[in-house]
């Protein structure tokens, strides 16, 4: 008797265990303005830092080149960015909110480079779990 309660006791501390590890991560973006969403954009972008695209961008996101006229959804446009992971591009960024009414906002982000200027328009939209990149279109100049 003493064994098979061992036994028992055993077999719920291990299933209590595997289950608070298989428990999702809390979206450390969940309750943060959009310009901070911005910030946390272009730090993946020209800084190599993927720790928060899993909550960075919506699920139906989308980016466009407007040069070459790709287009890239979120699994393609995050392998790439996990591909440069740590790659710091020589720029200047700077942004600007454009507009933001309601659950909607379009910001502008400028990378100056030596020779030429990458311009993104980025969409955000605020969804239950917070502010999302839901769509980003580069120009350069």
């Amino acid at each position: 008797m003493k064994k098979t309660l061992t036994t028992i006791a055993t077999a719920i501390i291990m299933i209590s265990t595997c289950s608070s590890f298989a428990a999702e991560k809390t979206n450390p973006l969940k309750d943060v303005a959009s310009a901070k969403i911005i910030t946390t954009y272009l730090e993946a972008t020209t800084l190599g830092s993927v720790e928060l695209n899993n909550f960075l961008f919506a699920a139906d996101f989308q980016y466009s080149n407007s040069a070459n006229k790709d287009t890239f959804n979120k699994r393609e446009y995050t392998d790439f960015l996990k591909a440069h992971k740590g790659v710091n591009f020589d720029c200047k960024t700077s942004y600007e909110i454009l507009d933001q009414t309601g659950k909607a906002c379009m910001a502008k982000a400028t990378m100056v480079f030596d020779n030429f200027t990458r311009v993104d328009y980025i969409t955000l939209s605020q969804e239950q779990d917070g502010w999302k990149v839901s769509k980003v279109v580069t120009t350069y100049k």
